[in-house]
């Protein structure tokens, strides 16, 4: 292949929540790759991308910094390749996920939009809702507080005012589910896709994990999973992701969270060439 010039734009600090280095690691393996296979690989901080010009004609980004996300989209508009797109990275956060996955038919939890500032109590009761995830609906999670569980409609009522000091606007109700919980990591257009239960390898962020506990081994459909991810990941537009789902008793799968190009820490060598793979692809496809 001719030599190949690329812009890596690694993750700012604050976006990398107790990840900072595995999302390093990630992000400078798959470079490694790329440049084995003759590409030139320029390395930007975050906030070095938002003050300055990018000629490259390739962007490989992990930006969450929403100047970032809006800078990636003007510059995908002016013909850049750019992975993952600003505008796939943008429908990952939580409004904009849960009205794509939903509105797309993925298996995911019955959710109620809301406004901070309104009152839920009455809805969440006619809606069933008991247990409940309150997240925040207009940005990714940064801190452990973004995504809150509560035992009851008077508490989210109580969380949900808490959001709305903290100034954030819009939230995301989407009721508990039983079951198993699974982290999965994928790689459009590869091969790679890969599974683990993280609360019995001691895989947190927030240690949210315990809420559901110690897998049952609970039975389901290994294929269906990967068809289902990889689905989401299309109507997304994000072609290097990763989430979480959770397994019912009956073997149901729903996904109840997915990102743009997580830290893959317990598979970042298998994942490595094949994110590498996938950027050569998309370039061949621009030739």
């Amino acid at each position: 292949m001719a030599e190949i010039t690329i812009a890596g734009i690694m993750r700012a600090g604050a976006y990398s929540p107790n990840h900072i280095g595995n999302d390093a690691a990630i992000f400078n393996a798959a470079a490694d790759h790329l440049r084995k296979r003759g590409c030139i690989v320029n390395i930007y901080s975050e906030e070095q991308f938002i003050a300055d010009e990018v000629t490259e004609p390739v962007i490989v980004n992990m930006c969450r910094e929403m100047k970032s996300i809006h800078k990636l989209q003007e510059l995908e508009q002016k013909g850049a390749l750019v992975i993952n797109s600003g505008f796939g990275i943008e429908n990952c956060t939580r409004e904009r996920m849960t009205r794509i996955l939903v509105g797309s038919n993925i298996p995911y939890p019955e959710s109620l939009i809301v406004n901070t500032d309104e009152g839920v109590t009455a809805a969440l009761k006619k809606a069933g809702f008991t247990q409940c995830w309150i997240k925040r609906g207009d940005f990714h999670a940064m801190h452990k507080e973004d995504v809150s569980y509560v035992r009851h409609p008077e508490e989210a009522q109580e969380v949900l005012q808490e959001y709305f000091l903290r100034g954030i606007k819009r939230a995301v109700i989407n009721r508990h589910l039983v079951g198993d919980l699974i982290k999965f990591y994928g790689v459009q257009g590869t091969p790679f896709f890969f599974w683990f239960y993280p609360f019995d390898l001691g895989h947190s962020k927030y240690g949210h994990e315990a809420i559901n506990g110690k897998s049952q081994g609970l039975e389901f459909d290994k294929e269906k999973l990967r068809a289902i991810c990889q689905n989401a990941s299309e109507v997304l537009d994000v072609k290097v992701y990763g989430g979480d789902c959770i397994i019912s008793p009956e073997g149901d799968i729903r996904i109840i969270d997915f990102n743009d190009w997580p830290s893959f820490a317990p598979c970042r060598q298998e994942a490595a060439p094949h994110i590498a793979k996938c950027i050569l692809n998309e370039i061949k496809k621009r030739k």
